[in-house]
């Protein structure tokens, strides 16, 4: 097996990375000693370079199993952009192209394969020939029907572990409950899997749920707020995203609908346009960005309510993949439950979906921390609320409701518990609709006994009644509401009710107009933005598979102005800065001679915070959970203040040993300034962060 030197070696050559994230070395070690592995990873959290770096060291080919083919293009696109021979194979391509990408694995030209569960009798000789050395099993929890997404195809995927018994299997998946993870297990013949369970926590995405009432006019004001940002609107129905995408288009807004059906062709245009950046915003059904590895999507917003919490998890999961934070908003309504009700109460596994609808219903209506919920449902406890969603940045403020529920609780009862949710509010608020005229409700006892309350306000403190359980809806009957025998309590003996009081967020009264928002260059991250927008146009590729928004913010605030200082930028490998590193550090270049004073201010302020902390005797990887950035940028900074002249002790990253080696190497190659050309010096056993402290120790000592 190779060493972790090596590994962490093709890590930042391929991938740019310097240091892998949570679980990612431990996976990879366990694919290399040949045993099959059970992954479960947060959307983001890079489940990716689980199997496309074992691809890279292991002699024969890697096949990769993807549901959908938009997934199986990006990952190729992906891995073609850092230098990595990929390929994929699916239904829609003629016979001349499925057999040059066969010769291709014959010639052992191509590194990784992808390939749909449908089309694996296209590959029956290579798996007879038994060129496979790595089985990768992509979005797992489509094999199983306790999961979210099942899909048939997955089912018969079993058979490769019979016919290929010593070739190591890895299968992943974001989302999936225990009872998932085992039917996974069963199902593709693991034998003794390893399993890494990672956090399912995203600490970089907001979360926040808000009722849903004139939801356009929110979601507008939304995305006016976030000028050049992508984002996706998931829409219960194929009708709602065509009718939310006019909407938006109407306001200057450029948003495009997407479902199942359109045709297949434009659909694959109205993708790849949102992938390149053409198009801000996609308004979806939810089979939209499965496996789409669109780094700068900024936030996430649910037109309607989830069918459950994985598809919820996963669906917000594909904001912020770049680790940068993100915004996820979630409307909610009673009548989407209702309609996801009719839903469950029709598919085959009932029991297990109502279920399901339940559990997200009770999230969307909690008064805690919404994180912590949403983490306990996948068996992660944690004990301090998170800070980041609605709940912990405005916590509700509880009143005594006896009074209110006891209005509310005998509005229900004179209504003889007949009447839906809507109705009732109507009643309690002495509304003169025909609904409640045509049936004399205007005659009863307490009619317009809580006027004094707005609908809403009055609908919502219904709502928290539900929750408590002194009602309940009878979802079989029309969705009457219905007394339990803990409103007997309220009503007859007096007990008190804790009500949480309604938290006024109004609208602003000026009129929305069509407009178009282009923000004036103003920043360096802007200059590179639109750089990397220029370089994917000329490419035909999309501009996150350049470098992605987190490598733009960490060059913006480190201005690397040669190639070594580059390197250090995370998501910067070696193709990546023989292909784009000129360009950038010439915009960097030209950027700092026009906005000097200003450039050198902030940069002498984060540096003169980094070394403050170093004085006070931290190790990097404290200062980089201190200042909460990256490891590789508090590196960039110890070189830089070494450079500059400060006192600073580089032996946390590099040896004495080390430099004399390195030395050694200046000489051999004749003091040569390319790292490239050190790192081949010591056949790639030496990361180029190591290269790259030593060089400057000497640097300094010759001075």
């Amino acid at each position: 097996m190779p060493k972790t030197t090596k590994i962490k070696t093709v890590l930042k050559d391929f991938f740019g990375y310097e240091n892998f994230r949570p679980l990612q070395e431990e996976v990879i070690t366990s694919v290399l000693k040949g045993n099959d592995n059970l992954v479960i990873m947060p959307t983001g959290g890079g489940k990716s370079i689980c199997y496309q770096l074992p691809a890279i060291l292991l002699e024969g080919l890697t096949l990769v199993i993807s549901p959908l083919i938009a997934l199986m293009k990006d990952q190729v696109d992906s891995l073609h952009a850092n230098g990595i021979p990929a390929a994929f194979l699916n239904s829609s391509q003629s016979a001349i192209e499925v057999q040059s990408i066969l010769n291709k694995i014959q010639q052992k030209s191509i590194k990784l394969l992808y390939l749909a569960p449908e089309s694996i009798s296209l590959i029956s000789d290579i798996i007879k020939e038994n060129k496979i050395d790595l089985i990768a099993i992509d979005e797992a929890h489509c094999i199983s029907s306790w999961g979210h997404d099942f899909r048939p195809a997955y089912t018969q995927l079993g058979f490769l572990k019979i016919k290929l018994p010593s070739c190591p299997m890895i299968a992943l998946t974001a989302t999936a409950d225990k009872a998932t993870r085992e039917d996974i297990s069963k199902q593709l013949n693991l034998k003794s899997p390893k399993k890494h369970i990672a956090s399912f926590d995203r600490p970089n995405l907001s979360l926040e749920i808000r009722t849903a009432q004139d939801r356009i006019s929110q979601i507008i004001k939304f995305i006016d707020s976030k000028p050049n940002a992508s984002g996706i609107i998931y829409c219960l129905s194929r009708k709602s995203t065509e009718q939310v995408a006019n909407r938006l288009s109407k306001q200057g807004i450029t948003a495009i609908a997407y479902h199942a059906g359109i045709p297949h062709e434009k659909r694959s245009q109205i993708q790849e346009d949102f992938i390149t950046d053409r198009t801000q915003i996609i308004c979806a059904t939810i089979a939209f960005g499965m496996g789409i590895d669109k780094s700068n999507i900024r936030w996430v917003i649910h037109y309607n309510l989830p069918k459950n919490l994985e598809g919820y998890y996963q669906e917000i999961g594909r904001s912020g993949r770049d680790g940068l934070p993100a915004e996820t908003l979630l409307f909610y309504s009673y009548g989407d439950v209702i309609q996801l009700k009719k839903f469950a109460e029709n598919s085959g596994n009932k029991e297990v979906q109502l279920s399901k609808l339940e559990r997200i219903q009770q999230y969307t209506e909690a008064l805690s921390c919404r994180r912590k919920i949403l983490l306990s449902y996948f068996g992660e406890l944690v004990e301090k609320d998170c800070g980041n969603c609605d709940v912990c940045k405005n916590p509700p403020t509880f009143f005594d409701g006896t009074i209110l529920a006891q209005k509310i609780l005998s509005g229900i009862y004179r209504l003889q518990e007949k009447e839906a949710l809507g109705i009732v509010v109507d009643f309690l608020k002495g509304s003169q609709s025909t609904a409640i005229y045509d049936k004399g409700y205007q005659h009863l006892k307490t009619y317009g006994v809580a006027k004094e309350h707005s609908w809403r306000d009055l609908q919502a403190y219904t709502v928290q009644l539900l929750n408590q359980g002194y009602c309940e809806i009878a979802f079989h009957e029309n969705n009457r509401l219905k007394l339990t025998s803990f409103s007997k309590k309220v009503l007859f003996e007096g007990e008190n009710v804790r009500l949480s009081k309604m938290i006024k967020k109004p609208l602003s009264q000026q009129k929305t107009t069509p407009k178009k928002i282009q923000k004036v260059p103003h920043d360096l991250f802007e200059k590179l933005r639109l750089l990397r927008l220029k370089i994917s146009r000329e490419k035909g590729i999309p501009p996150y598979l350049i470098f992605n928004d987190h490598s733009l913010k960490q060059m913006a605030s480190e201005a690397p102005l040669d190639e070594t200082s580059f390197l250090a930028i995370e998501g910067v490998g070696q193709k990546k800065l023989h292909e784009y590193g000129k360009l950038f550090i010439t915009e960097i270049l030209e950027f700092k001679k026009t906005n000097k004073h200003s450039q050198k201010k902030t940069t002498g302020n984060t540096l003169e915070t980094t070394l403050q902390l170093i004085q006070q005797g931290c190790s990097s990887e404290t200062i980089a959970i201190e200042r909460r950035l990256s490891l590789a940028t508090i590196k960039g900074h110890f070189l830089k203040l070494y450079q500059k002249g400060e006192k600073i002790e580089l032996s946390e990253f590099v040896t004495k040993k080390e430099i004399v080696q390195i030395k050694l190497a200046k000489k051999e190659l004749k003091n040569s300034k390319s790292l490239k050309a050190y790192y081949s010096f010591f056949e790639e056993q030496l990361p180029y962060e190591v290269i790259r402290f030593g060089l400057a120790v000497l640097e300094k000592e010759a001075i």
